[in-house]
């Protein structure tokens, strides 16, 4: 116990800061209570890991449009129809994220180029990412914030 007041009051305040009868309390309260802080812990680490292990590649629009102009990458917008006719990113393939599983065979001939997928704010494009990810295109990649973040950096849109 003496060490643990010692560490908490003197040496982690220079490390961490704050007041040394905080850190005091703190490190007490871990002690006393030292099965719930593991439990928080690992959930914390449960969230990370699951969140990084869902979570799909994202690329800005700056790097969306590095890619399609430097490696040729292919634009796919998972938005539905009515979506996508109101306004679409230049040569982009609309195939709706209900559909995306149905109508991936029409995407074999992209499979060695980068995708750059697109949705409105970029939420679902995550989904879509991982599905083509475990159908074989590595290169796919989900346009952080999406179309809105796209339209927001004044980028070009073909409207039907």
């Amino acid at each position: 116990n003496f060490f643990t007041s010692l560490g908490a009051c003197i040496l982690l305040p220079f490390f961490i800061g704050g007041n040394r009868c905080q850190m005091a309390q703190f490190i007490e309260f871990v002690g006393n209570h030292w099965i719930l802080s593991s439990a928080w812990l690992l959930l914390v680490a449960a969230i990370f890991f699951q969140h990084s292990r869902t979570s799909a590649k994202s690329v800005g629009p700056q790097q969306a449009v590095m890619l399609i102009n430097r490696a040729d990458a292919v634009v796919i917008d998972v938005r539905d129809k009515k979506e996508y006719d109101s306004g679409h990113i230049v040569d982009s393939i609309n195939i709706p994220l209900t559909k995306l599983n149905q109508r991936i065979a029409e995407l074999e001939k992209y499979r060695e180029k980068p995708l750059v997928i697109v949705d409105k704010l970029g939420q679902h494009a995550s989904e879509a990412c991982n599905t083509l990810q475990k159908a074989g295109y590595s290169q796919a990649v989900k346009l952080a914030g999406g179309l809105t973040e796209w339209k927001a950096q004044s980028l070009p849109l073909i409207q039907k």
